[in-house]
């Protein structure tokens, strides 16, 4: 019997030559440029067997920095950065899109050139050990709230960004809308505590993630565009009582748009909030009706059984794919994995922990 994580699969007008999916992890070697580099290529290059690369998550402004050494996808020199990935991954015969990303309060003052302070849904600060800054560990700072004014020039900067994203020869983008960052800071109650239209109610917490999707629906079709949300999870300091009716209203609302796909963490290796039962796949299919996305914690049997259980369409791995280049090799020969590797190379400044895990012998 076929293994279904193994056969293509028609991604609106990509052809997929299997269901896995690289996962955006930020890997934290763009230097202080923040430019794609030839590095950087060799990197998904080595995982380019993937029917789908997600590439790691990418700043839309600077404004929007809370990463050393991450990515960025505002000025000319990153988008030629980027061209050279695009191009080396195409090469293999493999879609990618970009990951566009707005830290929000997961920031601090230090990462902009005029120190203004991180910015949020409301100010409302994230409670946290330290974040690593360019000036070392340094406490969580207070957000500022972005006035109601100040949010069409945000949803620009995600516009622009993805034009970008197009300039630099991706097949599409990939929303982030997960993980404690500013669009899951709008859609969640616990960090969304305003009372104009973009507060309150789970309508009007969604509203800057629609705008963000209509606008980038003006640069490309929309079974180019995917979004990612993180129901579950409670990374960054996230985690709502309200979770279940506001991501189900999210992914309906969503589905309106026939998008790539929907991207749900719905895995538990990531954190769990502990508000009550975890949404599941199966949740979100009874709400969205286009290609879904599984990710955090897979298997590649609990992957298996998702897509034969018609709860998903696809399966994101992250760390497994660190330390696995030829992941899908591995999965097709029932070869064995390689361990983890730690946290501590997962930003490391150079080649090692990054492009050095070998392929199975």
């Amino acid at each position: 019997m076929a293994k279904q994580l193994l056969t293509p699969f028609q991604l609106t007008d990509l052809k997929l030559k299997n269901r896995v999916v690289l996962a955006p992890m930020t890997r934290a070697r763009a230097g202080v440029e923040r430019a794609a580099s030839a590095l950087m290529a060799e990197y998904y290059v080595q995982r380019a067997t993937a029917g789908l690369i997600i590439a790691e998550a990418t700043a839309i402004s600077e404004q929007a920095l809370g990463w050393v050494n991450s990515p960025g996808i505002y000025t000319d020199s990153h988008t030629a950065g980027w061209k050279q990935v695009t191009r080396a991954v195409h090469a293999k015969g493999t879609p990618v899109f970009l990951q566009l990303w707005h830290c929000g309060r997961a920031s601090h003052s230090s990462f902009r050139t005029d120190r203004s302070l991180p910015v949020s849904a409301s100010a409302v600060k994230l409670n946290g050990d330290y974040i690593h800054t360019p000036e070392g560990k340094r406490a969580y700072e207070t957000p500022r709230a972005l006035r109601t004014d100040e949010i069409p020039g945000v949803v620009a900067d995600y516009r622009r960004a993805a034009q970008r994203a197009k300039d630099a020869g991706f097949d599409g983008i990939e929303i982030h809308a997960a993980n404690g960052y500013l669009i899951d800071q709008f859609l969640q109650s616990k960090t969304n505590q305003r009372n104009d239209p973009y507060g309150g109610s789970v309508e009007n917490r969604f509203r800057f993630l629609r705008e963000i999707v209509e606008a980038t629906l003006t640069v490309w079709p929309a079974g180019r565009v995917g979004v990612r949300l993180a129901p579950n999870g409670a990374f960054n300091d996230m985690g709502s009582p309200d979770y279940r009716d506001q991501f189900l209203f999210a992914a309906r609302q969503l589905d309106v748009y026939r998008l790539a796909y929907l991207h749900v963490m719905d895995g538990l290796a990531f954190g769990f909030h502990q508000l009550g039962q975890p949404l599941t796949l199966a949740d979100f299919r009874g709400v969205s009706h286009g290609p879904l996305m599984g990710n955090c914690g897979y298997t590649q049997e609990a992957a298996e059984a998702a897509i034969v259980a018609g709860h998903a369409d696809l399966i994101a791995f992250g760390r497994p794919y660190i330390t696995n280049p030829d992941l899908v090799a591995r999965f097709t020969n029932d070869w064995p994995l390689a361990p983890d590797a730690p946290v501590t190379v997962w930003s490391a400044p150079t080649a090692a922990g990054y492009t050095d895990f070998p392929a199975h012998a």
